[in-house]
């Protein structure tokens, strides 16, 4: 399976998706860059894929993912009745004004 290494080592990459995750979960949209979104959206179809599981063994598995905790609990509560009709695309990225300074094409991420 190939991936973005987006500049950085492996420990750094997995600490920006854990607050990228964290972030999305507990906003429900952020903005970033399109290439870190379109990674970002990988883990975030997983974890609510984890949700609409619900047990143990997957909130465990959520919590590996995610940085805070009670966004874990939230995203168990809440999602897995807002997606039970869903069999995936539960994120949307819609693409905004590059980023001043550097130009980097930049993009709204947000669970649909």
């Amino acid at each position: 399976m190939s991936y973005r290494k987006l500049g950085r080592n492996t420990g750094a990459r997995k600490a920006m998706f854990k607050s990228l995750l964290t972030a999305l979960f507990q906003h429900e949209r952020i903005e970033t860059t399109e290439a870190r979104a379109k990674e970002l959206r990988k883990f975030a179809e997983k974890v609510v894929t984890l949700a609409k599981r619900g047990d143990l063994s997957a909130r465990r598995q959520a919590i590996n993912l995610v940085a805070n905790v009670d966004v874990v609990h939230k995203v168990f509560e809440e999602l897995p009745e807002k997606y039970s009709d869903r069999a995936g695309g539960y994120t949307r990225i819609i693409k905004v004004a590059p980023r001043r300074g550097d130009a980097a094409p930049m993009v709204w991420i947000e669970l649909v």
